[in-house]
């Protein structure tokens, strides 16, 4: 298919196209949920109220996700994340912001690697470690905030 770049409906029509056949090869591999989650992941970024200190966690990879929550009266009003890994460790990270907004500070506390990876629907044995990483950068920003409490 040869495109002119003058027609834009041409273009975009090749763009969609090739966008769902990426997708399409992504369902292939991951849950519908991974793949959602890393086209559109929610609670992306960081935030200007945050009260635990931000911490970034470096995975087996070479990954690394950093946190943003802010928590009132032992409660987490609002987490963000921010990462530099692959799809499914953006989906691990958003994930783990899902679970724990709303939730007292133990609930995220004892928030373990299987909990996150059975609410997206699994992972492929070769990104586990996703899931892991994002469990222990939450715990690592989680003691900082107890410890300097």
């Amino acid at each position: 298919m040869v495109i002119s770049m003058s027609d834009d409906t041409d273009f975009d029509k090749w763009v969609e196209e090739t966008q769902k056949a990426i997708i399409e090869e992504d369902l292939k591999i991951f849950p519908k949920k991974v793949v959602e989650l890393f086209y559109n992941p929610q609670n992306w970024g960081s935030m200007q109220d945050w009260n635990v200190e931000k911490s970034c966690y470096k995975g087996p990879c070479g990954d690394t996700i950093q946190f943003f929550i802010e928590i009132e009266d032992g409660i987490i009003k609002d987490a963000k994340f921010l990462t530099d890994g692959c799809g499914a460790t953006v989906a691990a990270g958003s994930m783990t912001t899902i679970l724990i907004k709303g939730k007292p500070i133990d609930y995220a506390i004892n928030l373990k690697a299987e909990d996150i990876e059975k609410e997206l629907g699994g992972l492929p044995e070769d990104h586990k470690h996703c899931a892991l990483l994002a469990e222990l950068s939450l715990k690592e920003a989680l003691k900082k905030y107890i410890k300097n409490k």
